[in-house]
């Protein structure tokens, strides 16, 4: 099926990443060795995600990203891939996951250093996700907004419908989510 596409709408993964990074950082007190869990290699969230991450995560200096692998979005392959990577560089007290899926395969690696010597956060604020920030040992999550995607695209649909310019790329803004304000996703 082919045809004009009017406007995407899609979380702001970059912005997300980013904001991720800061996070990470804090928590880290900006010093440590991270590694960083990378989604399917080729897809945009991943792309974007990773992005917005690595341009954050340069601006503080000591912080060093000492590994980079992907684990396909997936729980169990994150398990596989942190238990290497951590065997690997045992120094290691951060880790950024590109989804929650990859977040709390890496925490079931981690076993009881989740959250205490090993921070992790991760993105999308699936429903594992928001339980893991509140037992602790997930760091914090960055949030997509599903309704207001939901109620952004059914706005623009009426305007073009109307025959209104809209813009062809709405960023959703994204929230991170942290202990302090986790019972407000449930």
């Amino acid at each position: 099926s082919s045809g004009d596409v009017a406007s995407f709408i899609a979380s702001d993964n970059v912005a997300g990443g980013a904001e991720a990074a800061k996070e990470l950082a804090r928590i880290m007190s900006d010093k440590g060795e991270i590694i960083h869990l990378q989604g399917t290699p080729g897809a945009s969230a991943s792309r974007d995600r990773g992005k917005g991450f690595s341009d954050e995560i340069a601006k503080h200096s000591g912080i060093k990203v000492v590994a980079k692998q992907t684990a396909n979005f997936d729980r169990s392959k994150a398990l596989d891939v942190t238990t290497n990577l951590v065997q690997a560089h045992p120094k290691v007290t951060g880790i950024f996951a590109e989804n929650d899926e990859m977040a709390i395969g890496a925490i079931s690696a981690l076993g009881s250093k989740a959250g205490k010597s090993v921070n992790v956060v991760g993105f999308d604020g699936t429903a594992d996700g928001i339980k893991a920030v509140k037992a602790g040992t997930l760091g914090a999550t960055i949030a997509q907004q599903p309704g207001l995607l939901g109620k952004t695209a059914v706005d623009q649909a009426a305007e073009i419908l109307d025959g209104k310019e809209v813009s062809k790329t709405t960023p959703i803004k994204v929230l991170l989510v942290t202990k302090d304000n986790a019972k407000d996703y449930e």
